[in-house]
């Protein structure tokens, strides 16, 4: 599978990723949730790092070590990769965690065991003719300022700290030499979603981290995230050789707050249109290829207490179909999000009669109505509480209106520290504990849960995905 032919590497020409000088399009998911944990996705509490060290001490390190192990292993196998080709798609985002491969506490010394596993899925792809980018979607110090960066607070520290970009190079100096020679790795996404309040530091840390990789991998195309969650290039300048730019391209009619009110009138459309072709002003100007790393919308279930849910996630499938199709006039590359989770936005999902979700139902439900998540959350439980208290930080200080970054409202950085953070931290003692005493075998259940066998298939997903894939493939 591996094949460091050089005429075998994907690379960049003009405005197409190329394969044997031929174009190509690379459309798949997101496998977030699991080198990289997400507290939406798994129903972990606030940040992985708080989630996992409950659980370590709940059931002792030896106990943490397998279940994680077999959490890794369960959660994308050889029947997912199947899966996955038979929808037509050709290619998985992989994010990963930096703690994989280092610690905080013995930085600069990789793990051994850290690489077992991406090996593992890079390889099973492969199998399957999938392409696979890997991306750093934690960084030390942490990249952006929200809870998928796993740095456990509000801050970007990663663009404070000369010492965390060092540590960051280093992980992919150590990713370049081990993955250097698999043509299957269709690149490196470098930073997941950055957010760099002065837009240059960005911008030096690509270039010196494209020498690096370069020094080491001459080959593997670079995919470069916008700033401030992908969507702004406006400080962005001369490209780097062999790099795709990558944006990522939400729409508000796919969330809660505001109701799912998409119609798909033309006005509608001419938002998402305007939205995107901003996004994407950066990559059409240097005449390159356009790559959409993340987007799509979250889904209602029947347990949402929504008597409209079905209709509503008929809208969410509708704003879906229409970015699709505007992807498809700019002959876009794009990564929904995501592949897998627990039921909220993924192409299957964890099934409601595992061991896992049978377990942590009373949780999930008590996070829910505490509105503890950030991503896709419905704060009308927590809306008396929180609206007076977003008017008392605006009368205190008006300047948390145009606090970086602007696209994110007063209430949305007063839930990020107040319940995303110190609520959250405090629920992750509870989350522990519904781990404690368990056996090796009742752990291992627990994550076999998210096994493809004890997954179901979000169908009407899929098939918009198949149908677009046919569709540009013609």
């Amino acid at each position: 599978m591996v094949n460091a032919n050089q005429n075998n590497y994907l690379v960049v020409e003009g405005e197409d990723i190329t394969l044997h000088g031929k174009p190509i399009l690379l459309k798949g998911a997101g496998l977030g949730g699991w080198m990289n944990m997400e507290n939406f996705i798994t129903g972990y509490p606030g940040h992985e790092f708080q989630a996992r060290a409950a659980i370590r001490k709940a059931v002792g390190q030896e106990k943490y070590d397998f279940f994680f192990d077999k959490f890794l292993e369960h959660f994308f196998g050889e029947d997912d990769a199947k899966f996955f080709a038979s929808l037509g798609l050709n290619c998985i985002r992989l994010p990963v965690n930096y703690r994989h491969f280092e610690d905080d506490m013995n930085p600069r010394v990789f793990k051994k065991e850290g690489l077992k596993h991406l090996d593992r899925v890079i390889d099973l792809c492969a199998k399957y003719n999938i392409y696979t980018v890997i991306d750093l979607h934690a960084a030390p110090g942490g990249q952006n300022i929200d809870w998928h960066a796993d740095a456990g607070n509000h801050q970007a520290l990663f663009w404070e700290h000369k010492d965390f970009q060092d540590r960051t190079v280093l992980i992919w100096e150590h990713l370049a030499r081990h993955y250097k020679d698999n043509t299957w790795v269709a690149g490196y996404n470098p930073l997941n979603e950055p957010t760099d309040a002065e837009h240059t530091r960005l911008l030096d840390f690509y270039v010196r981290v494209e020498k690096a990789i370069r020094d080491i991998d001459p080959h593997h195309i670079l995919f470069l995230d916008g700033n401030t969650f992908g969507a702004d290039f406006s400080h962005f300048g001369e490209p780097l050789p062999n790099a795709v730019y990558a944006c990522h391209d939400y729409s508000r009619y796919g969330f809660p707050n505001p109701p799912s009110d998409f119609t798909g009138s033309a006005e509608q459309v001419a938002h998402h249109e305007r939205s995107f072709n901003r996004k994407v002003e950066y990559m059409k100007k240097i005449k390159g290829p356009i790559w959409n790393g993340e987007f799509g919308p979250v889904y209602q279930n029947a347990g949402d207490g929504l008597p409209d849910w079905q209709e509503i996630n008929e809208r969410r499938y509708n704003v879906l179909e229409c970015q699709l199709d505007i992807y498809a006039k700019s002959r876009a590359s794009w990564s929904i999000w995501l592949y897998k989770d627990i039921g909220f936005q993924g192409m299957v999902y964890v099934g409601d009669d595992t061991a896992y979700m049978k377990r942590l139902k009373p949780f999930l439900e008590k996070k829910k109505q505490l509105a503890a998540d950030e991503w896709g959350c419905d704060d009308v439980p927590v809306r008396e509480v929180f609206d007076p208290l977003e008017k008392w930080f605006l009368d205190a200080v008006p300047s948390l209106a145009q606090r970086y970054p602007q696209t994110w409202k007063p209430a949305t950085h007063i839930g990020r520290v107040v319940r995303n953070i110190l609520l959250s931290e405090e629920l992750c003692h509870e989350y522990g504990k519904y781990f404690e005493g368990l056996s090796f075998d009742e752990l291992e259940e627990l994550a076999k849960s998210f096994s493809f066998e004890n997954c179901k298939q979000r169908t009407k997903l899929n098939d918009i995905l198949t149908a677009d894939m046919k569709r540009t493939s013609k």
